[in-house]
């Protein structure tokens, strides 16, 4: 697939061609793809930051498949709701460039209130 927009037309056919646009609102989609990250969670838990870098090849491969559930269900809510997920996420970057200025930020991991300090 070559965009986002290309794979948000493929979802949308995939969900009418199996009837399923029915169970489709945002909160059951916001719900599925939750669960979809948990099970994304799940394959890091009580790894080491290292480990977590370095997965073999068949762990990679689930994580890999979660990934794709995650960016499916979130690019399902986005078309239910007619949000543009790619400018959303622009116009999201705007405001945390706002709220963490790289002067402040720089190797820093605190919130943003915690940098006014």
């Amino acid at each position: 697939m070559d965009s986002l927009a290309e794979l948000t037309h493929k979802l949308r056919d995939f969900a009418r061609e199996r009837d399923w646009e029915q169970f489709h609102s945002p909160k059951n989609l916001a719900m599925a793809m939750i669960v979809e990250a948990a099970e994304l969670v799940e394959h890091f838990q009580w790894l080491t930051a290292e480990q977590s870098c370095a997965l073999d090849a068949a762990k990679r491969e689930e994580v890999r498949q979660e990934i794709g559930d995650v960016l499916i269900y979130l690019t399902r809510i986005a078309d239910q709701l007619g949000i543009d997920p790619v400018a959303a996420a622009h116009d999201k970057m705007v405001i945390n460039a706002a709220k963490y200025p790289a002067e402040l930020a720089r190797g820093n991991a605190a919130k943003s209130i915690e940098l006014e300090k």
